[in-house]
């Protein structure tokens, strides 16, 4: 079956469509797509994996046309990080 395997560091980003036998894990899969070695400072025991968006564990089994994500752990704190809600735009107040 066909899945899909996406990672994205700054300023640059992956996504491999790739074969996998029908009873494959997502680590299979991010194994099988060679982006481990693409990407050497992947860790999957720290860093979280989802399909579509959803949190899921390294064993979770796949479906045909499943999208596996890495996701790169968070290198900043969200309470102190100014948001960017649109100020300084051309808005009509």
């Amino acid at each position: 079956m066909q899945v899909g395997v996406a990672y994205s560091e700054a300023g640059q980003q992956i996504w491999l469509n790739i074969e996998v036998p029908d009873d494959s894990t997502v680590r299979a899969a991010i194994e099988r797509s060679g982006i481990l070695r693409q990407f050497p400072t992947i860790d999957l025991d720290a860093q979280k994996v989802g399909i579509f968006g959803r949190l899921v564990k390294l064993d979770s089994a796949l479906r045909a046309g499943d999208r596996v994500e890495i996701y790169r752990p968070i290198t900043c704190d969200p309470q102190t990080v100014p948001r960017r809600d649109g100020e300084g735009g051309d808005e009509d107040e």
